[in-house]
C-alpha cells in the first residue's frame, strides 16, 4: 500500500481520535524509519492496556502506512464501531470456531496486496506481573512463514499508566499527563526458517524469536532488564490451582484435627 493511500475511513478515524490523543498525552516516538515505505509487512506489538491500540495506531498512521488489526468478530457487528472496523479494513477473528483460519487467510491476502497487518502475538493483555511481554501465540509466525514478509517488532509503554490492565475500574488516569512511548525496531531475521515445514516446533521457535525482539525493544524503551524467561500464563494458572488444592487440603486437615480434638474432649467429660 502506498504511503498516500490511507483512505476515507482511516482519515475519518484520525479526525475523531487524534485531537484528544494530542491534547491528553505527550508522545515519545522512535524507530519510524524501520516501518517499510513499500510492500506488505507485519508488525508484532506488545499489549499492556486497552488504550494501547489507539496509541500504536496513531504512531503508525503518522508513518503513512496504516495497520490492519486482527480483532474480535463481535466488534464488527456493533453500531458505529462496526462501521468503522469494516470501513478501515480491519480483519475479524472468529475465535473458537472453524472460521478462525479465515483471519490468517485474510491477513496473508492483505500482505500480498502490499498492506500492513498488525499482530498482538500475546492475543490478550499481558498477565506478566511487571507487564513484560508474555509467551506469544503462533499466528504471526504462521503468517510470516507463509508470506516471508518483514516482521517489525514494536514496543509500547505509557498507555498502561493511563489505563492499567485488569484494573477494577476501567477509568483513565490522565493526571499527571502521561507519555505514550512507541518504538519500532529493525525487521526480525527469520531467514533461517524460510522454506522449513511449519511444524509446531518451528512455529514455536519463530514465535519465541519474534517475542524476544519485541521484549528487547521494550527493554530499551523502559531502560530496564526484562526477565530471563517470558511469563507463561498456563504454568502460572497451574501453580495457582496447585496452591489452591494444597490450601484446601491443609484447611481440611486442620478441620479434621479440630473435630478429633473436640470429640476426645467430649468423651472425657
Amino acid at each position: 500500500m502506498s504511503r498516500r493511500r490511507i483512505g476515507f475511513w482511516y482519515r475519518l478515524a484520525a479526525v475523531i481520535c487524534k485531537p484528544p490523543l494530542l491534547v491528553l498525552f505527550k508522545r515519545d516516538w522512535r524507530g519510524m524509519e524501520n516501518i517499510p515505505a513499500d510492500g506488505g509487512f507485519i508488525t508484532a506489538v506488545n499489549h499492556n492496556s486497552y488504550l494501547d491500540p489507539l496509541s500504536y495506531a496513531h504512531y503508525q498512521y503518522n508513518t503513512g502506512r496504516v495497520p490492519r488489526f486482527l480483532a474480535k468478530s463481535g466488534l464488527f457487528r456493533s453500531g458505529f464501531v462496526g462501521v468503522m472496523m469494516r470501513g478501515t479494513g480491519q480483519i475479524p477473528v472468529y475465535r473458537e470456531t472453524t472460521d478462525a483460519a479465515n483471519a490468517f487467510r485474510a491477513a496473508v491476502t492483505a500482505i500480498e496486496k502490499g498492506e500492513c497487518v498488525a499482530f498482538y502475538p500475546e492475543a490478550t493483555l499481558t498477565r506478566d506481573p511487571e507487564m513484560w511481554p508474555m509467551q506469544g501465540k503462533t499466528g504471526a509466525a504462521r503468517v510470516a512463514l507463509l508470506t516471508k514478509a518483514p516482521v517489525i517488532p514494536v514496543a509500547q509503554w505509557g498507555a498502561n499508566e493511563a489505563m492499567p490492565p485488569y484494573a477494577k475500574e476501567k477509568k483513565l488516569r490522565l493526571l499527571p499527563r502521561k507519555t505514550l512511548r512507541v518504538q519500532a525496531g529493525p525487521p526480525v531475521d527469520l531467514s533461517a526458517y524460510h522454506g522449513k515445514e511449519p511444524t509446531a516446533e518451528v512455529l514455536r521457535e519463530v514465535t519465541e524469536t519474534i517475542m524476544a525482539a519485541i521484549t528487547a525493544q521494550l527493554a530499551d524503551v523502559r531502560g530496564e532488564t526484562p526477565p530471563a524467561e517470558p511469563f507463561d500464563p498456563r504454568r502460572a494458572l497451574a501453580r495457582e490451582r496447585r496452591a489452591a488444592r494444597e490450601a484446601a487440603r491443609a484447611a481440611a486437615a486442620t478441620e479434621s484435627a479440630h473435630s478429633t480434638r473436640q470429640a476426645q474432649e467430649d468423651e472425657g467429660k
